[in-house]
C-alpha cells in the first residue's frame, strides 16, 4: 500500500460509490437521503446522541449536519433535547413516526441487498469489515487524518 496509495484509494472509492448508488435507488423511492437514511439508523437505537457523533456517522460536517437535523425535526423525525449528563450539550432522539421510518427504510436497503445473489461470502464480508476497519483505525491513529466533520463531506442533505 505504501508505494501506490491510489490503487487502494481508487477501489475503496469505486466500491463506496456503487454501494452508495445501489442504496440510493432504494432510498429515493422514500424521498430520503444517504445521510438522514445513517442519522436514523445510528438513532435507531433508542439513545439519544450528540451532534457530534451524528455528524461522524453520517459522514457530514456540523452545519449541514444541523440543516438535516431541522428538516427532520420538520417532518416530526428526530426531537432535540438538553443533555442531563451536561447541559451545554444537545442531544437528538428519535420520534415514535422517526423509529416506523427508518424501520422501514432499513427492511427496504435489506431487501433490496437480499433480493440478489450475495455479493460476498459471509466469510468474506467478515473479513473485509475486520480489514476495513483495521485501516480507518490504523489512518486514524497516524494522526494526519480528522473526522469528516473537519475534513467536509462530499455528500449533502437533501
Amino acid at each position: 500500500m505504501a508505494r501506490r496509495p491510489q490503487d487502494l484509494l481508487h477501489l475503496l472509492t469505486q466500491a463506496e460509490r456503487l454501494s452508495v448508488r445501489r442504496v440510493r435507488l432504494v432510498l429515493d423511492e422514500f424521498d430520503c437521503s444517504i445521510e438522514a437514511w445513517r442519522v436514523l439508523h445510528l438513532l435507531s437505537d433508542g439513545e439519544g446522541h450528540h451532534m457530534t457523533a451524528l455528524a461522524d456517522h453520517a459522514f457530514l460536517p456540523a452545519p449541514t449536519l444541523t440543516k438535516l437535523i431541522d428538516q427532520l425535526v420538520d417532518q416530526n423525525l428526530v426531537f432535540r433535547r438538553v443533555d442531563p449528563a451536561d447541559r451545554r450539550r444537545v442531544l437528538v432522539q428519535l420520534t415514535p413516526r422517526g423509529m416506523r421510518r427508518g424501520q422501514r427504510l432499513s427492511r427496504a436497503v435489506r431487501a433490496d441487498w437480499g433480493e440478489s445473489e450475495p455479493l460476498l461470502a459471509e466469510d468474506e464480508e467478515e473479513q473485509l469489515k475486520a480489514l476495513l476497519d483495521q485501516l480507518a483505525g490504523a489512518l486514524e491513529r497516524n494522526g494526519r487524518v480528522t473526522t469528516a466533520r473537519a475534513e467536509g463531506a462530499v455528500g449533502r442533505a437533501r
